[in-house]
């Protein structure tokens, strides 16, 4: 199951219809590829210039971290399709079945790991755009403003996927767990995105 090397309009269509995959969480995770794409074209167009001769050796170290993270995202995409997969077939058990409870709580801990591995990338993606916020070129501002503001919709559009699945847990403990790491996130992460939207909003609109 491979969706990453669909062309746009067929991976659009195919989220449209009432296929049962990819959802939110394979969406959210290419959000957060583009997101880090930008911040990389950020980079790309930071490096070789004079003015920006004393960040070239951050601007690649932040492109190389850049780079592999938008690969990683990328295949999450599939990863969370496959993920939903044993959920899916899950909901499909009689309730009457004794083995329903247990197959569905393995098949929601599976389900909900995949987006739980988005959040953590988008959260890495967001520092990492900080830095080409900061120290990127000042021509490509708005781009870094926009890898930051697709980052910080995928980290949030991810904790759906991870609460709606959470939600559905008979072990609340775990549940909890989960939910505590992503509320987390949340808290520092969207914060952190949105401050970097705020300063590029005043430098491209003020």
């Amino acid at each position: 199951m491979s969706f990453i090397n669909n062309t746009c309009k067929d991976f659009v269509d195919i989220l449209a219809s009432k296929a049962a995959v990819p959802g939110g969480g394979g969406a959210s995770a290419l959000v957060g590829a583009l997101g880090m794409a930008l911040g990389t074209m950020v980079g790309n167009l930071t490096v070789g210039k004079k003015k920006y001769a004393d960040v070239e050796t951050d601007m690649y170290a932040a492109m190389e971290k850049a780079e592999a993270l938008q690969s990683e995202l990328l295949l999450m995409v599939d990863e969370d399709a496959v993920a939903f997969e044993p959920l899916s077939k899950a909901y499909g058990i009689p309730k009457e079945d004794p083995t329903r409870e247990k197959v569905m709580e393995d098949a929601l801990r599976i389900a909900t790991a995949a987006p739980m591995d988005v959040m953590r990338a988008c959260a890495r993606a967001i520092d990492i755009i900080v830095e080409f916020a900061e120290k990127g070129s000042q021509l490509a501002i708005s781009d870094a403003g926009v890898g930051a503001a697709f980052a910080r919709a995928a980290i949030i559009g991810a904790s759906f996927n991870v609460y709606i699945n959470t939600k559905a847990m008979t072990d609340r403990e775990y549940a909890g767990k989960v939910n505590a790491e992503a509320e987390a996130l949340l808290n520092e992460y969207v914060e952190k995105a949105e401050v970097i939207v705020a300063k590029v909003y005043e430098k491209v609109c003020g």
